[in-house]
């Protein structure tokens, strides 16, 4: 929203409240459980200039490039198809070996209802007693950070395999979703991690990192928004 210049109101949800609210403003499920029971995620929007409710990032790209033409587009069209090919390798390349660290520490950002419902939820998840297992101090912990750094090092070599050093996925200046995607998920390293993961991170791969989330600076405020009575 703050890349497209589009206005908005922030409403924050409860971690157990959010399968109630989307079900209130008309957000349908964006998959299954393993139980076969519907599941409700955030970020989800509601836009009353069309009275359209809807969930998951790239769906929501999507619809606001279809919907505000006039604004800076996420997904350009012809990158549509290699945008969701790029979902699916982010998920698998990075996403899980930064969870293993930052899923554990999350709960403590939280307020309590959600720290309760979170820490529940994700301990059944993972199989674990208490969070802490999952990357505990020591070998597994630096083993799941080598594999982070390993993951932004594939995504390197795919901005540079034809040879160019490349900031963004379509160009040293232009960002589309695939570049707000990887921005978004070092926001979450920033915030949840210790500092010394963060002056780690961005000493990676020459300083890459850190030109590139300074380009995201201008987009990262949120306004104060209001919490969801449910």
């Amino acid at each position: 929203m703050n890349f497209k210049g589009l206005p908005y109101k922030t409403v924050w949800v409860e971690y157990p409240d959010i399968e109630a609210v989307m079900r209130k403003v008309g957000v349908l499920p964006v998959e299954t459980k393993e139980d076969g029971s519907p599941l409700y995620t955030l970020p989800a929007i509601y836009d009353p200039n069309t009275q359209t409710a809807l969930a998951e990032s790239a769906a929501i790209a999507r619809y606001l490039d279809k919907t505000y033409p006039d604004t800076p587009r996420l997904i350009p069209e012809e990158t549509d198809a290699l945008h969701a090919a790029f979902n699916k390798a982010f998920l698998t390349t990075f996403s899980p070996h930064l969870r293993k660290l930052t899923i554990p520490v999350v709960a403590n950002h939280l307020p309590p209802r959600s720290e309760v419902y979170f820490r529940k939820t994700r301990e059944a998840a993972w199989g674990v007693a208490h969070l802490d297992e999952i990357a505990p101090p020591g070998p597994k912990r630096d083993e799941a950070w080598a594999d982070v750094k390993k993951g932004l090092g594939t995504i390197v070599e795919w901005l540079e395999a034809d040879g160019t050093d490349k900031l963004f996925f379509t160009g040293k200046d232009k960002i589309v979703y695939a570049d707000i995607t990887v921005a978004a998920y070092l926001v979450w390293t920033r915030i949840t991690l210790d500092q010394s993961y963060w002056t780690d991170l961005i000493s990676w791969h020459g300083g890459r990192w850190g030109r590139f989330m300074a380009a995201f600076e201008k987009y990262e405020a949120v306004d104060e928004g209001e919490e969801v009575k449910v």
